[in-house]
């Protein structure tokens, strides 16, 4: 089997759309929507959409717990959720204006306690990929977690991709740091700002070089410029952005990792695979919260599957 396993966060996301800037000290009108999220919980239902036999392993609060695992299995995905008995789940309240950009506060919850404890080497059967998410590593029982699941794999030859998260977090963790943690890592999935903090460099070219000569593979996902693909030190190709009517930017680049990662394990070479994480990504900005909904099931199809081996 070519399965793919999802390590990350599942966030209860608050979205407020505002077409007006935040006005302090009193009242701005908003649309206002709950939506269940979370980084790794996006990708890894984008990914189930996409047609991709997807496992995601996370930790729920006692809030919502419930209806988390219920929407990751209405997306196809077979959940590994611990439900929090003492904590609740991670909530972002997402502000977005009217172009589209988000401001997020962030309250971590039970995904900040996620550890060890929730780890079973099963969780790897029928798995050719892993994939883990950078909001893991940012609280010390996640990284445990992250450095046993990444070493796991390598003994099983099950291969790894890592998304940065968030430059926020990822400057406190520290770019060395992160970057030795993560070098078990064949993929490396960041956004511009993430890739120019990891590397010092101020244009993405030189930025995907470095990644890539590092991790073996690199895909700098550049929002409404497209995506670079970086193998083995040099840029091999680019894809434009897909045509897109921008409502919320929220989830995009989980649904561009989804989106990679799904046409890899279908069997889609590289090149194919950036411009369908483009498209995954076009569909995540076309509709309020970071998962597919029901317009996006339409607006993509699942990625016809057959076996090939990911790039090392």
């Amino acid at each position: 089997m070519e399965g793919l396993l999802v390590i990350g966060d599942v966030v209860t996301d608050v979205v407020a759309l505002h077409e007006r800037p935040l006005a302090t000290g009193t009242d701005t009108a908003a649309d206002i929507v709950l939506r269940p999220g979370g980084s790794g919980a996006n990708t890894a239902s984008w990914a189930a959409v996409l047609g991709a036999d997807t496992r995601f392993l996370g930790r729920a609060g006692y809030d919502t717990g419930d209806w988390h695992i219920a929407e990751l299995v209405k997306a196809g995905v077979r959940p590994h959720v611990r439900v929090d008995p003492d904590r609740p789940t991670a909530i972002v309240i997402a502000m977005v204006d009217a172009t589209g950009e988000r401001s997020m506060l962030t309250n971590r919850g039970a995904g900040g306690h996620i550890s060890v404890a929730d780890w079973a080497t099963s969780l790897l059967d029928g798995v050719r990929h892993l994939h883990v998410s950078g909001y893991t590593l940012f609280a010390e029982p996640g990284l445990e977690l992250a450095r046993l699941a990444m070493r796991e794999a390598a003994q099983r030859g099950v291969t790894v991709s890592v998304d940065p998260a968030s430059t926020g977090p990822l400057r406190a963790f520290g770019v060395e740091r992160f970057l030795s943690e993560t070098s078990p890592a064949g993929i490396v999935i960041p956004n511009l700002e993430e890739a120019l903090v990891l590397t010092g460099q101020s244009v993405p070219e030189a930025a995907a070089e470095i990644l890539s000569a590092r991790y073996g593979t690199a895909v700098v996902k550049l929002g409404s410029g497209g995506a670079l693909l970086g193998v083995g030190g040099r840029v091999v190709d680019r894809a434009p952005a897909a045509a897109a009517d921008l409502v919320d930017s929220t989830g995009a680049g989980d649904a561009f990792a989804a989106g990679f990662l799904a046409a890899l394990l279908a069997g889609i070479s590289p090149a194919e695979a950036l411009k369908k994480g483009c498209e995954a990504g076009a569909a995540a900005v076309s509709e309020v919260g970071g998962r597919p909904g029901a317009g996006n099931f339409t607006r993509l199809t699942p990625i016809a599957r057959f076996q090939r081996k990911l790039p090392q």
